[in-house]
């Protein structure tokens, strides 16, 4: 028996080499992404782990009430200093250091102050040296590729009273992964002195200690802790602090693989699926060979092992195969990760035993797994079926219709059921779960139903062929339905996929269109003008300079007011209605006045406000506080959690400083507004200006980016599945061979046979493409309708441009994926495709 499998192994070499590129293609996808979730966590430990390095002891407020200290005191920072034991002390603190780049404006950057301890210093030096004056500066590798820095040049900064100190680089270093970095923010690193001027009334976070030789950090950490004192403080060994940081970050890396692995599922679903097909193909092809194996003495288990040793070996060639593709998959995904935020991509390829036995455990358990009910359906050929051909499965189809009906049945109740509860439930994530959830049982009961329905559909798709092509597109359409659990089983593949795909594209483009009208009502001003730097207001009089300004017709400035878990916005009464235009569910804007406030209807259910109210805001870090009157109720999307008056905000510390944002109005007719208004706004380098138009424009490039991305990851099932359609035209070519040797004996011309095939391959992908595309739409509704409340409500948007794109891009696959079978059945020779058997 064994020579026997080796003999069909040989037999069937190309057929099982291309049945094995589908499944490997998801062992790609799988252990691609494990071995990017290894490089992540491995770049993770190694450059979080490098702000804990050489730190034997780490002191931090604990920040456990309220009294308790809000950094380190120059107190403390002596006591450490002082205590036996200590051979080096060091603090750490991060300030606000406004990067002006080429274009004259601000953008966000951090500054840290550079260890005087050279063992303490988290970063490693890239080029150059570290700042030695006050005039100069290191900045972060990165920070140098975005703002265009090399060493020996100059970099400015803006200063907390808007002045501009220039700064010459004398370096380049990379930093370990940190709040700052994780940010995307740029980092700078300057001597204490220099950095004091930005910041010098921050204390420092954390203060970092090298233990003197032969004191272990655990005895440090006790001295220290007696020293200074346990009350309010937190004291961690170097060993703990490493810990810690690792801790913090592994779910970073965990999280980002998980939805990898949640698309490599989809993939491996579609490649078993293409499996399970290919196998039931060769099974039903080689009933006459497996029935004479049981004439000539073989038994039922030696005909079961004979298929399963198949799909064992198909299992092993594709894991090999689909391990070195899953590095190349890796790389590639390193690559676009790494272009995100302009780094520098670098590639690393990590591979465990883990990855490994993965890769062959889901190779070969899936081709296995896949090919059980083949084989088992192998052991009930009997051996009087060697003496008939095999019929079609139109047949088993009717006689299963009833249990396959019963089936999709129960899916669809449980689906439809699931869909109704989501609707149901007003936790926006929790229906959406449950509602997806609903939607992919519905997806498995159309799957179940597809043999029934692929008659009708067929039908319905091979009209216009029929019309168009006469006799090869008859016998295209009849080749398609003569089989429809195969036919089915082909486009089941690309039909998961393309559902998929075109429900994110619809729900993608629901909410951009949902985000656009937001943007158009929260926006009715034509311009605004915001900081470019989070934590530096604007200066009050480039309101004045712009309300001066001949082509603008109001202005109408925003302030910002942090509270306790809150923040609200203070607005001049005379631009309520105009350029601010909330809902009112209650109260009225009339009333707000200095001293009162209109809170959001979300918060005033949280804080249980109502109009009447007395509201107590108490600003954040230390500021005033103001028991405000609540006189109305308002809703509506990106709304703060409270409006006031621009004269009540003003007497908080924050909204004293300067403006948040500010809204501009241009007259009726006014040209060249824009040109008009920038002139006043490239004064300041805090001043960006940005209108509605723009806003959106970002908007959509951000969630086109994102739909690109899943776009990308769900192709990889779209691709399997036309290798699976390739696969079964290559197959039915191979079983067909004497049935189109006598259409052409019949006058059927070469170029017929090809477009048969064409057609045969073009009709079996649209069809699972259409029922895709209805599908998605259909789920695409639900998904959205759960999301939906009254404050953002969702319209659904069908993009018709991009559905039209896959359908030519699956016209496009299948005449490609019929092209070498076509070419095939055209070149067999006429008296030898009579002569087989």
């Amino acid at each position: 028996m064994l020579r026997t499998i080796i003999a069909g192994l040989r037999a069937r070499t190309a057929r099982l080499v291309l049945s094995s590129v589908a499944i490997a293609l998801g062992v790609a996808f799988v252990t691609g992404t494990l071995v990017l979730g290894d490089a992540m966590n491995a770049s993770l430990h190694d450059q979080f782990a490098r702000s804990a390095r050489n730190v034997d002891a780490s002191i931090t407020p604990s920040g456990t009430s309220e009294d308790g200290p809000k950094g380190i005191t120059p107190e403390v920072l002596e006591k450490v200093r002082q205590t036996p034991g200590v051979a080096g002390v060091d603090t750490r603190y991060l300030a606000s250091v406004p990067l002006i780049g080429g274009d004259g404006k601000a953008k966000n950057a951090w500054g840290a102050p550079l260890a005087s301890t050279e063992r303490l210093r988290e970063f490693d030096l890239v080029d150059g040296r570290y700042p030695t004056g006050d005039d100069e500066i290191a900045v972060d590798e990165r920070t140098a590729s975005t703002a265009k820095l090399t060493v020996g040049g100059t970099v400015t900064l803006l200063a907390p009273d808007q002045s501009e100190r220039a700064f010459t680089v004398v370096g380049t270093y990379a930093q370990g992964v940190g709040r700052v970095q994780v940010s995307g923010n740029d980092h700078v690193v300057l001597t204490p002195a220099a950095l004091r001027e930005f910041a010098e009334d921050r204390p420092p976070y954390e203060v970092v200690v090298v233990a003197a030789p032969g004191v272990t950090q655990q005895q440090l950490v006790d001295d220290l802790r007696e020293a200074v004192g346990g009350d309010g403080y937190r004291f961690l060994t170097g060993e703990e602090l490493t810990r810690e940081a690792l801790r913090q970050v592994a779910s970073q890396a965990g999280e980002f693989t998980t939805v990898l692995l949640a698309f490599a599922l989809i993939a491996l679903v579609v490649a078993a699926m293409v499996i399970y097909n290919t196998f039931t193909i060769l099974v039903a092809q080689r009933t006459r060979e497996l029935a004479l194996m049981r004439c000539v003495g073989a038994s039922r288990a030696q005909v079961f092992r004979g298929v399963l040793a198949e799909a064992l070996v198909m299992g092993l060639v594709a894991s090999v195969l689909g391990l070195f593709a899953g590095l190349g998959v890796s790389a590639l995904l390193q690559k676009v990760i790494g272009s995100f935020d302009g780094g520098t991509g670098a590639v690393s390829l990590p591979v465990s035993a883990t990855t490994v036995l993965a890769a062959f455990a889901v190779g070969t358990l899936v081709t296995v797994l896949a090919a059980v009910l083949p084989a088992r359906k192998a052991t009930r050929v009997p051996p009087v079926a060697a003496l008939r051909s095999q019929p079609d499965s139109g047949e088993e189809v009717r006689r299963t219709g009833v249990l396959r009906v019963l089936t999709a049945a129960l899916f669809a109740v449980v689906g439809v059921g699931a869909i109704v509860l989501g609707m149901g439930i007003d936790d926006e994530n929790a229906s959406m779960v449950v509602s997806g959830g609903g939607t992919m049982a519905l997806l498995a009961a159309v799957i179940v139903l597809g043999p029934l329905l692929v008659g009708p559909v067929n039908r319905a798709l091979g009209v216009v062929p029929r019309m168009l092509f006469g006799v090869p597109a008859k016998l295209a359409s009849a080749n398609a339905a003569r089989n429809p659990k195969r036919t089915a089983a082909t486009t089941a593949a690309l039909l998961i996929g393309v559902t998929v795909v075109s429900l994110v594209t619809v729900v993608a483009n629901s909410a951009k269109e949902t985000a656009n009208a937001q943007i158009d009502q929260r926006m009715p001003a034509d311009y605004t003008v915001t900081s470019s730097v989070h934590d530096r207001p604007l200066p009050e009089r480039l309101a004045t300079d712009l309300a001066a300004v001949p082509e603008v017709e109001e202005v109408a400035p925003t302030t910002r007011v942090y509270g306790d878990r809150a923040y609200f916005d203070g607005v001049p009464r005379d631009a309520l209605g105009d350029l601010f235009r909330p809902e009112v569910t209650s109260g009225s804007l009339d009333d707000l006045v200095d001293g009162a406030v209109a809170v959001r209807d979300e918060y005033a259910t949280e804080a249980g406000l109502s109009v009447g109210s007395t509201l107590t805001v108490r600003e954040s870090e230390g500021g005033g506080s103001q028991d405000l009157r609540v006189v109305a109720v308002v809703t509506g999307n990106g709304l703060p959690d409270g409006l006031m008056t621009l004269e009540t905000s003003k007497r908080f510390t924050r909204a004293a400083e300067g403006y948040d944002s500010i809204l501009i109005k241009l007259r009726d007719g006014a040209a060249n507004g824009r040109a008009a208004v920038e002139e006043v706004t490239d004064a300041s380098p805090l001043a960006v200006l940005d209108s509605a138009a723009e806003t959106k424009e970002q908007l959509n490039s951000q969630l086109d980016q994102v739909l690109g991305f899943i776009w990308a990851l769900i192709g990889l099932a779209v691709v399997i599945a036309l290798f699976g359609i390739a696969n079964t035209l290559t197959l039915s070519v191979l079983e067909r061979t004497r049935e189109s040797a006598l259409l052409r004996a019949l006058g059927l011309t070469r170029g017929q046979l090809r477009l048969m095939l064409v057609i045969e391959s073009v009709l079996m992908a649209v069809m699972g493409a259409a029922i895709g595309l209805v599908l998605g739409i259909g789920f695409g509704w639900v998904v959205i309708e759960a999301v939906s409340s009254d404050t953002v409500p969702f319209d659904l948007v069908v993009p018709f441009g991009q559905i039209g794109v896959m359908l030519a891009g699956a016209v496009v696959a299948a005449v490609l994926a019929a092209a070498l079978p076509a070419r095939r059945a055209a070149r067999t020779s006429v008296i030898a495709g009579i002569a087989e058997a």
